[in-house]
């Protein structure tokens, strides 16, 4: 085909970003290869079956905040089923003075709750007048304390961050960590004037496609992995490439893994990987890129065939910093999606680490269940901690931190790109860690391969 006589691409990783990349170029008949590491494809992406138990190892569920998902999840109906969440995800509980109090939904829950403080609650009357920050790089335990409080910074953001990023408020820069809520201050200077405005404003059929609702796939994530390979081709992904690295030759690339040669390269791999992947790009440039930080976190899957704790009516319970547990928090994953737990029974992630608590990765498998019996024993009021299911999974490089070298990180990229045409460096070190980052960087990506073909 003609196009496939200009563009011939590389994609190095098979995780949700590549394959969403690989899947559109397909479709367009560009030509293409993706090299994975792994012995499989999928990334961090992995669907467990055990004793009555679906878990995942790696995001256990998604939001539809992006049209581009659903547009995704469209192509492959054929292959893959779309499951959202059921109404007990909207509640969410955070961990205050051992109990677990939820998180206010509404004006009269936000009145009454414990978690903030009365004088923060009084302050947030005042959040729609008060001046828009002017620090591009300000972080968001900064911004959260100049327009809400202490209260809220310790007993919502800081526990949605751990939820996240496994990460820090004060180490994560609002404009790249949470772009739309930079957004919301800077454009209408206000977060609840900017929330009520941009609720107002009218939206296209496609931009309603984005519901802003949990989601995983019917028998697990997994299977929306299968469906793009299934579409792509199991041909088109070569795995085990353990030592791939790239050089250039006669303005197009060539890697160690056969005689290909590439008109373009699409890295979708972790900074740290970068230096060894693409030897000819000057390390000290590269520097600004690869010293990101990256969360170290540990999950624990847990199913129970018969759960005698705590109702888990909730998306899940998230514990702030402040209140010194050694758990992060835990999502309750048989309360919303279906099948991931024997009738009776229940599922939960628990979470540990992240970048305040990064030794607990290297405690042992003994220690670390040790832990979360203690733990949920007491936050869930169990008589018994017996699990029919108890997996570890380690992380060392779980969750990007777009931090104070972001701006000089994004530079960079910007500035090696155009160094090198046909290179691009993308992944989560850009644009956003959730599923939906990731698809829309994938599509992104492959239309502005696709153009360059024409």
């Amino acid at each position: 085909m003609e196009k496939e006589a200009k563009i011939k691409v590389a994609i190095v990783g098979a995780g949700l970003t590549g394959l969403t990349t690989a899947f559109y170029l397909r479709k367009a008949g560009i030509d293409f290869r993706v090299f994975e590491k792994a012995g499989r494809p999928g990334g961090v992406i992995q669907t467990h079956r055990e004793n009555g138990f679906t878990f995942e190892a790696g995001p256990n569920s998604g939001v539809l905040s992006r049209p581009e998902v659903a547009e995704l999840l469209e192509d492959l109906k054929d292959d893959c089923t779309l499951e959202t969440a059921d109404e007990a995800a909207k509640a969410r509980w955070i961990w205050k003075k051992n109990r677990w109090v939820p998180l206010p939904s509404g004006l009269a829950s936000g009145i009454s709750t414990p978690l903030f403080s009365f004088p923060d609650k009084l302050r947030l009357l005042g959040e729609p007048f008060r001046k828009k920050g002017d620090n591009p790089d300000e972080s968001l335990a900064q911004l959260v304390l100049r327009r809400m409080g202490k209260s809220f910074l310790d007993y919502a953001i800081d526990p949605f961050i751990l939820g996240i990023y496994s990460g820090d408020p004060a180490r994560l820069v609002t404009r790249y960590a949470f772009p739309k809520l930079y957004r919301l201050e800077q454009d209408y200077g206000s977060f609840i004037g900017g929330s009520v405005k941009k609720a107002k404003e009218p939206k296209t059929d496609r931009d309603k496609k984005a519901t802003k609702a949990i989601f995983s796939i019917e028998g697990g994530l997994g299977n929306l992995i299968h469906a793009l390979v299934k579409n792509i081709g199991e041909e088109k992904i070569q795995l085990n490439c353990n030592t791939i690295s790239f050089g250039k030759k006669d303005n197009g690339f060539f890697s160690n893994q056969g005689d290909e040669a590439f008109t373009h390269v699409v890295s979708t791999t972790g900074s740290y990987a970068l230096e060894s992947l693409f030897p000819f790009l000057e390390k000290e440039k590269l520097h600004a890129v690869t010293k990101m930080e990256y969360s170290r976190v540990v999950q624990v899957s847990l199913g129970f065939k018969k759960w005698e704790g705590n109702e888990l009516r909730a998306f899940g319970g998230l514990v702030p910093f402040i209140e010194q547990r050694r758990i992060l928090g835990a999502l309750f994953l048989s309360s919303f999606l279906k099948n991931k737990a024997p009738e009776g029974g229940a599922l939960l992630s628990v979470f540990l680490g992240g970048v305040r608590r990064p030794e607990i990765i290297d405690l042992s498998d003994e220690e670390i269940a040790h832990i979360v019996e203690e733990e949920l024993t007491e936050m869930f009021q169990l008589n018994t901690f017996k699990p029919e299911l108890l997996k570890i999974f380690r992380y060392s490089h779980a969750i990007p931190q777009y931090g104070f070298e972001s701006h000089e990180k994004m530079e960079t990229i910007a500035q090696l790109e155009s160094e090198h045409p046909g290179l691009v460096l993308a992944g989560n070190i850009r644009d956003g860690i959730g599923i939906a980052d990731r698809i829309n960087q994938g599509k992104t990506v492959a239309s502005q391969l696709i153009n360059s073909g024409k």
